[in-house]
């Protein structure tokens, strides 16, 4: 076993989920996984904990064929919930034999099963937990890397001090936290606003995503209005899509197209109301991150970018007495901030052309 592995483990358990004896621990894998499957079992054998791993993730052929064959409605699989309410702990890793798997299902029926089974997704986010890659052959060949290269990729970028990377975030915090307003300007086509008044903003260095490297917010989400140019490819239910642009008014995606399969986006806008609304602003400061590799864990890390995700906001992000915004998806689409861009926070400019006011090189 390549020693990056056990590494990779050694992270997992003590820094991103701090796992404790006695705790039941859910590992959700999909098989090509098995490597780092074997090295938290054996870092779980040593704390003490319980593990039991299932393959829910995305990606499988077992799910392609369920969604595929269902017919009429879908009914609420409570074994499933039952399950998920006696962790204490939950382990995503994401990898995949086959990138596309998922392509041929209808984007409706995938919508519908999201809607269903949102209480249990709610109830997982609620627990600890991370999600984390394992570098298999197909994930990098959807990033256009050699198998090695790809594994080299993954494990740099994960096997950081997270110490330094969190204080070097603590700036853009410190910065964000206590805003009122935020504006984000691209080129000549993204130009939005959105208040983040009363939210709370979180430094992601590596504990429920891992790898981490941003710090995030949750918009009002009433809020948001203007344009949106997201000029990085997004990759959802097994399909890639481009040059997705949407305009916002009263917090509300009014407008939308994107260049190559428009109807998958469509059906994600129409999941619920939420869906339509923004739930996370995010900042990638991974610098670590240095190309674009069809992997949202990682894409959204880079720097020089921001993302937001249309639907459901994250807990800790809404502030006391805010509405939080309600979906059953979390989808994050990438804005490239390297050129022609910035950031204002409260009318002063923050960030120009991906260089941060408290690094050197920042023009105001």
């Amino acid at each position: 076993m390549d020693p990056r592995i056990r590494e990779h483990a050694d992270i997992i358990v003590e820094h991103s989920t701090d796992l404790q004896a006695g705790e039941n621990v859910v590992i959700d894998a999909h098989p090509v996984a098995e490597d780092l499957v074997v090295a938290l079992h054996e870092r779980i054998a040593d704390v003490g904990a319980n593990p039991l791993v299932v393959s829910e993730r995305t990606g499988t052929r077992f799910r392609r064929a369920y969604l595929r064959n269902h017919e009429g409605d879908f009914d609420f699989p409570d074994h499933q919930m039952a399950l998920y309410e006696a962790m204490d702990v939950y382990i995503a890793i994401r990898a995949s034999d086959n990138v596309s798997q998922t392509s041929d299902i209808d984007p409706e029926t995938t919508r519908e099963y999201d809607q269903v089974t949102q209480p249990i997704l709610e109830e997982r986010l609620g627990k600890t937990w991370c999600l984390t890659q394992f570098p298999a052959a197909a994930n990098a060949q959807l990033a256009e890397m050699s198998t090695e290269e790809y594994e080299s990729f993954v494990w740099d970028a994960t096997i950081r001090d997270w110490d330094e990377q969190r204080e070097f975030q603590s700036h853009m915090v410190d910065i964000l936290d206590p805003a009122s307003e935020v504006r984000i300007v691209s080129g000549e086509e993204t130009d939005v606003t959105m208040s983040v008044e009363g939210m709370t903003t979180l430094n992601d260095y590596g504990e429920a995503n891992l790898p981490g490297g941003e710090v995030f917010t949750a918009p009002v989400p009433d809020s948001v209005e203007g344009t949106v140019y997201f000029d990085k490819p997004v990759y959802q239910q097994g399909r890639e899509i481009t040059d997705v642009r949407v305009t916002f008014e009263g917090g509300r995606v009014v407008e939308h197209s994107a260049a190559k399969n428009e109807d998958v986006l469509t059906n994600i806008l129409d999941t619920d109301e939420g869906a339509r609304r923004l739930g996370e602003l995010g900042i990638g400061m991974n610098r670590g991150i240095d190309r674009f590799t069809y992997n949202m864990l990682f894409d959204e890390k880079m720097g020089d970018t921001v993302h937001m995700a249309v639907g459901r906001a994250y807990d800790d992000c809404v502030g006391e007495g805010r509405e939080k915004n309600e979906s059953a998806v979390h989808v994050d689409m990438i804005v490239d901030m390297s050129e022609d861009s910035f950031i204002e926070v409260d009318g002063e400019v923050v960030q120009r052309d991906g260089t941060f006011r408290f690094e050197d090189g920042f023009s105001q």
